[in-house]
């Protein structure tokens, strides 16, 4: 393992503790001595990360420091850079331009080895052939999300059958040919999925839901027995 890699490893590792972990417990994670470790720790501090503790009480990383030569491995770019290209090729005119847009300031700040890791990266999206549900409306849809706002919505089900109803969207799923968003339904009293494809039409109004977004996406996930790992 190169230096800058383990320097990497050691700040995704502090970053997921909240308190502070002890030198020998970092050492043995990177596989490292402890002399070792107390000269990656100061070369970190030297660079500006906000490390608090000393040998033998243990370390903790303060929010908020970014180290951008070592801000990915060559993995990481990849799936960001897989995730982007999925994007621009599948969400709407925002959302794509918004992926766009991320690359390039993620291309900025990386040192010119990564940046060639980036652009040079051969793992591709396929096109999407249908297209299916791209449209002006995604974008609303995600601002009443951001925003915990009630939506009053015309949908058409399956059969055909078209109702009305007030929800309080909390996530929006990005499916390979539909867009699905999850919601609290007034009407049945319980969350439910509606198709962004038979979505007839909405109003989102200026009334915020009375539960939080999070807590709506907790029950969500323990009512589909979903994992925070996985989503």
């Amino acid at each position: 393992m190169s230096r800058a890699q383990r320097l990497l490893d050691l700040i995704q590792i502090l970053r997921r503790h909240r308190f502070p972990v002890t030198g020998t417990q970092l050492a043995e994670e990177l596989g490292i001595s402890l002399r070792t470790l107390y000269r990656d720790i100061a070369t970190l501090q030297e660079q500006g990360a906000s490390i608090a503790g000393e040998s033998g009480l243990g370390y903790v990383l303060k929010p908020g420091f970014m180290l951008p030569p070592l801000m990915f491995s060559e993995e990481e770019i990849e799936a960001l850079v897989l995730g982007s290209r999925w994007v621009a090729d599948r969400g709407d005119d925002r959302l794509a331009a918004a992926a766009r847009n991320a690359l390039h300031k993620i291309a900025a700040v990386l040192p010119a080895d990564l940046r060639e890791s980036l652009d040079t990266t051969t793992l591709l999206a396929g096109p999407d052939q249908s297209k299916a549900d791209i449209d002006t409306g995604l974008p609303l849809l995600r601002s009443a999300i951001r925003n915990e706002r009630k939506i009053f919505l015309s949908y058409k089900d399956g059969k055909g059958q078209i109702s009305q109803r007030m929800i309080w969207p909390f996530a929006l799923g990005y499916f390979e040919h539909v867009r699905v968003l999850i919601a609290w339904c007034e009407l049945r009293q319980e969350i439910r999925h509606f198709r962004s494809d038979r979505i007839e039409a909405f109003e989102v109004y200026d009334l915020r839901y009375p539960k939080r977004r999070q807590a709506l996406l907790k029950e969500w996930r323990a009512k589909e027995g979903i994992t925070t790992d996985r989503i």
